[in-house]
């Protein structure tokens, strides 16, 4: 009688374990209704009508894509071509231009300045009200452009180009079902991921080191594991990859600002 209660106690603890992913899933959860984010969004949202820099000028006229200070669904839409500047930009790129042509500020200063300092604080602080006001619409990326194409493209070709002292790729991490780092699921980037997985997660809050993190960072801390050097900001390479990510994340809802570990 004894042996067989202990097989079924432990046959139940079996049943009730869970995996890491869901653990890690629930952790997240609970962090959500306090998460961080919140304090970068309010702020965003104050930088975005205060009047500042040389100009002394607000951002409320600044166009990311869907005319001059609409900001709702914008996130979704991009990377996306702007004839102003002739080039595809993202969301962050694209508030660099803005504050230099509405502000005077120098766009070349701050695409410079650490991520966390300055005006890059700023622009990660602008991101993050800005993807904030898209949480929960579908991403629908452009992509009929010639630079959008050509873009899309390219990002294909650096999500899978090997290099570095490691010879890792973006595809080492992303490129396959069912692999793992950290005790963390690794979303497959090739096709799109689900609802509110990669691409559609940020900007998002960094528990482990505190801070908030938009895409641009990411894609240079992706480089690092890669042991690549460090991309510049604004660049075509992280504007590509973000457009081959973005486009193949078609119709996944955005949960950005989110948090990750």
């Amino acid at each position: 009688m004894a042996l067989t209660i202990g097989l079924a106690l432990a046959a139940g603890s079996g049943w009730a374990q869970k995996s890491a992913s869901q653990g890690i899933d629930e952790y997240r959860a609970m962090l959500q209704d306090g998460n961080p984010a919140d304090l970068f969004e309010a702020k965003g949202e104050d930088l975005w009508k205060q009047k500042r820099g040389p100009r002394n000028a607000s951002l409320e006229k600044c166009d990311l894509g869907k005319g001059p200070g609409v900001f709702k669904g914008a996130f979704v839409e991009l990377p996306r071509y702007f004839a102003d500047t002739r080039r595809v930009q993202d969301l962050e790129s694209r508030l660099v231009t803005c504050m230099e042509t509405l502000q005077g500020f120098n766009g070349a200063e701050i695409a410079k300045t650490p991520f966390g300092r300055g005006e890059m604080a700023n622009v990660t602080a602008l991101a993050t009200w800005i993807a904030a006001e898209s949480k929960g619409m579908k991403f629908n990326l452009p992509n009929t452009h010639v630079q959008e194409k050509t873009f899309y493209e390219v990002g294909k070709r650096l999500f899978f180009q090997r290099g570095g002292s490691h010879d890792f790729s973006c595809a080492s991490c992303h490129g396959e079902e069912g692999k793992r780092i950290r005790l963390q699921d690794l979303p497959l980037l090739t096709k799109n991921p689900g609802d509110g997985v990669g691409f559609a997660a940020w900007p998002a809050y960094r528990v482990s080191n505190g801070q908030m993190w938009g895409m641009q960072l990411r894609l240079n801390d992706c480089y690092r594991q890669q042991r690549f050097p460090y991309p510049g900001f604004g660049s075509d390479a992280t504007i590509a990859l973000s457009t081959y990510l973005g486009v193949n994340a078609q119709g996944a809802k955005s949960v950005a600002p989110a948090i990750k570990r």
